[in-house]
């Protein structure tokens, strides 16, 4: 079974399916992310944050697979933005990872109230130069942020990770990003557990009309709307299950139906807001 690849505004391509280690404790990371490279993962996303960057490494380290077939991305920290702390803050996560450089670096959140998301940015421009990644992005950027980032470097992000979900689609950046050719990473795509998604009527029927799981429905959304997905389990099984979403296809009216389940007014937010975050 071969994910498909998404290619990026710099001419790099991404599996569009991943596995995410949000959450995952590190003491269990390395089991977890060699599970998910056995089923079938290439695509592996961390954090410096998450604490389990060592856990990633060991299980890339000990599956055999060439580097070349991972895709491997991890991100910049709110206290790293400054000066030239953004180059010691990847190198100590290649240290961890026991590469030599990823595939994707982004700045995890703008911390517009510290005002320095443009130099962590323009910072992200330099660390590509000096091939320690390979596409740059970002994570929990509006679009007041990604407009200023962009007026000051010239360079689009090539990436935004967000909380993307039925219930809270962040159209004006979604919208933005297709007009920018940014690609879309959706974090938080099942919502987190933190509300009845798959019981809604909308989720429940397309999973019934396809013989899938309430899950595979979602995800199947996320990926006929051209977003890169990568849902969070430590069961074995649930990594099978959520790999096995590309044997079908939501109508236009199923994908309709998900697309109403946002009440359009925020309300649907299952965690921080971007403003929050310093």
């Amino acid at each position: 079974m071969t994910v498909p690849s998404v290619t990026l505004n710099d001419g790099n391509s991404i599996p569009q399916l991943g596995y995410g280690v949000f959450k995952v404790p590190p003491a269990d990371t390395e089991r977890a992310v060699a599970e998910a490279l056995e089923v079938g993962y290439r695509h592996i996303d961390t954090a410096a944050i998450y604490g389990n960057e060592e856990g990633v490494g060991a299980a890339i380290a000990a599956s055999g697979i060439a580097r070349d077939d991972l895709f491997i991305t991890t991100k910049l920290w709110n206290d790293r933005h400054h000066d030239e702390e953004p180059q010691a803050a990847i190198r100590e996560s290649l240290d961890k990872l026991g590469l030599e450089k990823v595939d994707l670096y982004l700045v995890h959140w703008p911390t517009p109230a510290k005002d320095d998301y443009v130099h962590a940015w323009e910072k992200m421009v330099e660390l590509r130069a000096a091939g320690l990644t390979r596409s740059i992005g970002v994570s929990n950027h509006l679009v007041p942020h990604l407009e200023r980032i962009v007026e000051a470097t010239g360079v689009v992000p090539a990436v935004n990770q967000i909380e993307l979900h039925p219930a809270y689609q962040q159209r004006e950046i979604t919208d933005w990003a297709a007009a920018n050719d940014v690609k879309i990473e959706s974090w938080g795509p099942l919502g987190q557990g933190k509300y009845d998604l798959f019981d809604a009527e909308p989720v429940a029927s397309a999973a019934a009309a396809h013989g899938k799981t309430p899950a595979q429905a979602v995800l199947r959304w996320h990926l006929q709307k051209g977003f890169i997905v990568f849902p969070k389990s430590v069961r074995r099984e649930r990594l099978e299950e959520n790999l096995d979403v590309f044997d079908f296809e939501l109508t236009a009216d199923e994908i309709a139906a998900i697309d109403a389940m946002d009440p359009g007014d925020g309300s649907g937010r299952v965690s921080a807001h971007p403003d929050e975050v310093n």
